[in-house]
């Protein structure tokens, strides 16, 4: 056997294999396209939702089977090789030989007795491979017997997708005898038609508790089978409402703004009790991501404030602004000017996102201005929500602070703010300049700037003691701690004498200590040493500002600028001087002559007494009670006695208005019990126990009063007391 030929049998069996895999999965998709087809004959469009999902189970099983015979096809000679190698060891696996030239005699060997025994095998004739998974037929049998169930039992299936379930009213005081007699009622349906300011349509319920949006107005529409002679609506154990109607169709409708329990009274036959609970509406939420509460918007800072907020409500919000205050001037000169500013709202109408900024300047405020504002909203409805109160002030920098005042020390700092802030705006003036300038001219004007900062460093360097220029510069300038110089800058003689060139037995140094020398500014007493170090740093600062400006580089210079400016004015919050007020002083108490004295006559006992009357709790339930636990004594009762248990019916109506549901069972039992006692018929024991236990929750815990205890003795213990006695 040749190769050609042996390659025709791998031919074969990949035809083989791929015809099989494809009969497979046209089964299962087949399988499941019976299934969508028999929905939609079924139904066809009159429910859109099984129409849909017919469409999607057929549209799936075809792009199923395309996806696997794209996959199947894709099978190739190689593979069946390998599946020919682990399906019949004789192969040797080389199987995959068959497929190419061979290179050797060795490879023409192998070739050759590969070729005779897969002619002996015969696998032309025979299947060579076994699918696996679920039958496709027994599947395809089952998609064909669900659909002919679909097509062919009977069902009503458009009105159980079309039609809610008839809501049920239960009648559990109807006595049998008369129930077949007795006006039924045929049909009960409710309608709620939501307040406007919910947005949502009317609806039909489901069952007979309900749970309404606040102010939702219910309609309950009952049909009978016979012209009843009284059909009312009874809410909260409280006078009956008659239903109006003609015929055997009536109707109610009410709206609703509290929690009720409610049940229907036919001719006298009460239904069993059922809940409507209310939905609230909750005032909107606002939520400020950004500014902080107080922001501070420092010197130089661009004065912009960023708002970023989101307001949320269950049923749409109507209206939101921001009220914004700002405030002018201090003490008794300050101004105020509300003002109304629209927000920018993004978003659906339930949830808005705010994200503006707010340009102080745009408000009219300047240096030392504040702006209070907050924002509000309303809902539809009456909800109504008001942020708290949000602080951004401008820091100033031209007023001084700590101001002179009688109460106060005298303040030595005097006003050095203006200068400098001053020099600050020059400098940002000139860079913004620089473009529209010649170069002669920018390097004039920051050469200027420069001796304006040396002028403003001198004077204040008057206040550190630097009375003579000589000692102005960087090291006099700098904190204490940091000044340095190099070594080669003085020498002995020079006036900066080092202590190793310093001659201490000297008159001078002698009296060093004890001196007050002006011409040295580490000697200046005006300040303490901490303000002292500020303020010379604040000095460094400076003169590194005006070694730029005179080498006209303003912009580098701008940054010394701000921190000398900074730095300034912690010395001003620091110098603050207070002194005590004159106080009043009370007279001394006259101790000596009243102490130990002894005289009471004039101290008496509070005669302001009050009653409080404590009035009772649930009176008719502990009446009830009462008439409980005689009734289980004697097994007797009165007539009379249902009046008892309707006043406590409507005590326990009340109590189950705060959590309605939880006692439906126990006024159910109640009415029960009534109905047997107006008829004459022994009580419903588990009917006693439910309410009683119901009645005992709802009473407060007796209060713990102390009891004599009783001595136990025995007989031994008695005889032996008596023989002691006598």
């Amino acid at each position: 056997m040749n190769q050609v030929e042996s390659i025709h049998i791998l031919q074969h069996i990949r035809r083989q294999y791929v015809q099989a895999k494809l009969w497979l999965y046209a089964l299962q998709a087949m399988a499941a396209m019976v299934l969508g087809v028999a929905i939609l004959l079924r139904w066809q469009w009159e429910v859109p939702v099984l129409a849909a999902a017919a469409f999607a189970i057929i549209l799936a099983a075809i792009v199923y089977l395309v996806v696997r015979w794209r996959r199947i096809s894709k099978t190739n000679l190689q593979q069946v090789a390998r599946h020919l190698n682990r399906q019949y060891p004789q192969l040797e696996d080389s199987t995959t030989l068959l497929l190419y030239e061979p290179k050797n005699l060795l490879e023409r060997l192998q070739q050759q007795k590969i070729a005779g025994i897969l002619h002996e095998l015969h696998p032309e004739k025979q299947k060579t491979f076994t699918l696996r998974g679920t039958p496709s037929y027994l599947l395809l049998g089952l998609a064909i017997a669900a659909s002919i169930g679909i097509l062919y039992l009977p069902a009503a299936p458009l009105e159980a997708f079309n039609e809610p379930a008839p809501i049920k009213v239960d009648f559990p005081d109807t006595p049998a005898a008369v129930a077949d007699t007795a006006v039924k009622i045929e049909q009960v349906e409710i309608l709620v038609t939501p307040p406007a300011y919910t947005g949502k349509q009317p609806y039909s319920a489901m069952d007979p508790n309900l749970r309404i949006e606040e102010g939702a107005t219910v309609t309950w529409n009952v049909r009978t089978d016979k012209p009843p002679h009284q059909l009312q609506l009874e809410i909260n154990e409280q006078k009956p409402l008659p239903f109006t109607g003609d015929s055997k169709s009536y109707t109610l409708s009410r709206s609703f703004t509290s929690p009720a329990l409610y049940t229907i009274n036919l001719n006298g036959q009460k239904s069993a009790f059922y809940t409507l609970e209310i939905i609230p509406d909750n005032a909107p939420v606002i939520q400020i991501q950004q500014p902080e509460q107080y922001t501070e918007v420092l010197f130089g800072e661009p004065q912009r404030v960023k708002l970023r907020a989101q307001l949320t409500d269950e049923y749409g919000i109507r209206e939101a602004s921001m009220i914004a205050t700002v405030a002018k001037g201090t003490g008794e000169a300050v101004k105020f000017r509300e003002e109304k500013i629209k927000l920018n709202l993004s978003g659906n109408r339930r949830s808005y996102s705010i994200n503006q900024t707010l340009d102080l300047q745009k408000l009219g405020m300047t240096y030392g201005d504040e702006l209070y504002f907050y924002l509000q909203a309303w809902d539809n409805h009456r909800g109504y929500t008001r942020s708290e109160t949000y602080f951004v002030e401008i820091e100033d920098t031209t007023i001084v602070e700590a101001a002179f005042d009688m109460s106060m020390g005298v303040n030595p700092v005097p006003e050095y703010f203006r200068s400098q802030r001053q020099i600050i705006i020059d400098t940002e003036k000139l860079l913004k300049e620089q473009k529209s300038i010649s170069r002669a001219a920018f390097e004039a004007r920051s050469n200027n700037l420069g001796v304006d900062q040396k002028l403003l460093r001198l004077r204040y360097g008057k206040f550190l003691g630097e009375e003579f220029e000589s000692g102005i510069g960087p090291g006099g300038g700098i904190p204490e701690g940091e000044e340095g110089h190099e070594e080669e800058d003085h020498f002995p003689g020079d006036g900066h004498d080092h202590e190793e060139f310093a001659d201490n037995n000297s008159p001078e140094a002698l009296l060093d200590p004890y001196m007050h020398k002006h011409d040295q500014e580490g000697e200046a007493t005006i300040f303490e040493p901490a303000v002292k170090a500020k303020l010379k740093g604040a000095l460094a600062q400076m003169w590194e500002a005006e070694l730029r400006l005179r080498t006209h580089k303003p912009k580098e210079a701008l940054p010394y600028e701000y921190k000398a400016l900074r730095m300034l004015k912690e010395v001003q919050q620091s110098q603050r001087a207070y002194v005590a007020k004159t106080g009043f002083e009370a007279p001394p108490l006259k101790e000596p002559e009243l102490r130990l004295s002894g005289e009471l006559d004039k101290i008496t006992a509070p005669s302001d007494r009050r009653v409080i009357e404590q009035k009772e709790k649930l009176p008719h339930i502990q009446a009830a009670l009462q008439w409980l636990a005689k009734y289980k004594q004697t097994g007797s009762y009165k007539p009379a006695d249902a009046q008892l248990l309707e006043k406590a019916g409507q005590e326990l109506a009340q109590q189950a208005l705060n959590k309605p549901g939880q006692n439906l069972r126990t006024l159910q039992d109640l009415r029960q019990l009534i109905t047997e006692i107006n008829s004459g018929k022994k009580l419903c024991s588990p009917c006693l126990t439910t309410v009683e236990r119901a009645w005992a929750e709802l009473l407060p815990a007796p209060k713990i009063t102390p009891q004599p205890q009783k001595t136990v003795r025995s007989q031994l213990a008695k005889k032996y007391l008596k023989q002691l006695e006598e």
